[in-house]
Order: structure tokens, then C-alpha cells, then sequence
């Protein structure tokens, strides 16, 4: 099967005073679609510049990265924008939630954002949150929320407008174990039914076994596929 995003060469290169900091050497990952992919690595092995890159967010100093045959490290930057509003969702360790909506109309806001369809937008995000166990929790705001509750409504916010990856970067960090268990469940439910592709980081041991494919970093290169 055709991976959904590979990278070939990848590096990442940062000024730090008269020295240069490589934080990206020579990766080359392929991710197939319909999987869960984590990257897992303690902190500063690299894995948030990479899941940053492949999501767009950051441009590589040197290699490429590929969303299907499109080579998307070198678009300008208009082109980017449009590639993260129409094909890629984004969970943060950070919620990141606006405190004065309900979960719906966090939800429904980010539906508007992305130019979604006005007469489907009300179904749609009462149709996602749905999907992450908060139908009876939809009208609450963001402090009425347990932290796991609002990761999930987080969740229902970066799937709303249907992307085809969804990139989540340290989403149980801020849970204790059993709510993160449930945050990741959630992406293996998205993955079964809805068929997405889901790139995670982590550094938790407890979320490798949830995953259907796992890179492991160190100092800014991949020491193990899995």
C-alpha cells in the first residue's frame, strides 16, 4: 500500500548561538494510511520537530516529505496553509480550547474557520462529539470539563472538517494514565471506523502496545522501527 506521508533525508537544523543544534539527522519514515503511528523519544530526541514537519507546520533544512506523490517541504507557504485547513487536524498537549464557548460551539468554530458547509455545520459537530463520548456533554464550557473531556472535545474539533491525518503532539501528557488511556482509544476508534490516519508523540510506555506502528528517536534520528 501506498504510505499516506514518507520523508526521505529529513533534517532539521537551529541556530544556537555560534553553534548549530541538529535536531533532525537523516530521517526517513513512511506512514501508512489507516494506522496509528506514535513517535516516541524522551524529550529533546527530536520527535516534536518531526511530527511539527510532517504536519507542516515547520520546513526541514534539508530533505523531503511527501503527502501521498505531492511533495509538500517546499510549498509556499499559501499552499501550506491550505494543506493544514483541508487535509490535516492538530491536537496539542495544550487544549487550547476557547473558555467562553460550549464544546459545541468550540466544535462549531472551527467548522466555520475551515469554510465548512453552513447547513451541515449543527450536525457535523454534534456528530463528532458524539464520536468521543461527549453527546450528553456538549453544551458545558471547558472548566466544566474533566482534562481528559477537553482533550476529547479537542479531538472532535481537529476531525471536524474530515482531514485525512490528524497529528497529535503529547495529547495524554497533562492525563494521568487512565485518562490518556481513554484519549488514545479514542484515536484507535477513529482509525477502525473512520479510517483516519493518526501520527502521535509520546513519551509514555503505557500508549506503545495502542499502536499499530511505532518510531522510536534519540538525538534527532530513528534508532528503532517498529
Amino acid at each position: 500500500m501506498e504510505p499516506i506521508i514518507r520523508t526521505v533525508d529529513l533534517c532539521r537544523d537551529f541556530p544556537s548561538g555560534r553553534e548549530v543544534v541538529h535536531a533532525l539527522k537523516d530521517v526517513s519514515i513512511s506512514i501508512q494510511p489507516g494506522t496509528l503511528t506514535i513517535l516516541r523519544g524522551r524529550s529533546g530526541s527530536g520527535k516534536t520537530t518531526l511530527i511539527n514537519l510532517l504536519g507542516a507546520l515547520d520546513r526541514p533544512t534539508r530533505g523531503e516529505i511527501y503527502l501521498y506523490d505531492q511533495k509538500i517541504s517546499d510549498l509556499p507557504e499559501k499552499k501550506r496553509d491550505e494543506l493544514r485547513r483541508t487535509n490535516m487536524g492538530f491536537v496539542f498537549q495544550s487544549v487550547a480550547l476557547i473558555g467562553l464557548m460550549s464544546a459545541y460551539e468550540n466544535v462549531e468554530f472551527a467548522l466555520r474557520v475551515a469554510g465548512y458547509d453552513k447547513k451541515k455545520r449543527k450536525e457535523r459537530a454534534e456528530e463528532c462529539l458524539e464520536f468521543v463520548g461527549l453527546g450528553n456533554r456538549m453544551n458545558h464550557r471547558p472548566h466544566e470539563l474533566s482534562g481528559g473531556e477537553q482533550q476529547r472535545v479537542a479531538i472532535a474539533r481537529a476531525i471536524a472538517h474530515r482531514p485525512k491525518v490528524l497529528f497529535a503532539d503529547e495529547p495524554t501528557a497533562e492525563l494521568d494514565t487512565q485518562m490518556g488511556l481513554q484519549v488514545v482509544k479514542v484515536f484507535r476508534d477513529l482509525v477502525a471506523k473512520e479510517k483516519l490516519t493518526v501520527v502521535m508523540t509520546t513519551h509514555d510506555p503505557n500508549m506503545m502496545e495502542l499502536a499499530d506502528h511505532v518510531y522510536t528517536l534519540e538525538d534527532g534520528q530513528v534508532i528503532e522501527a517498529i
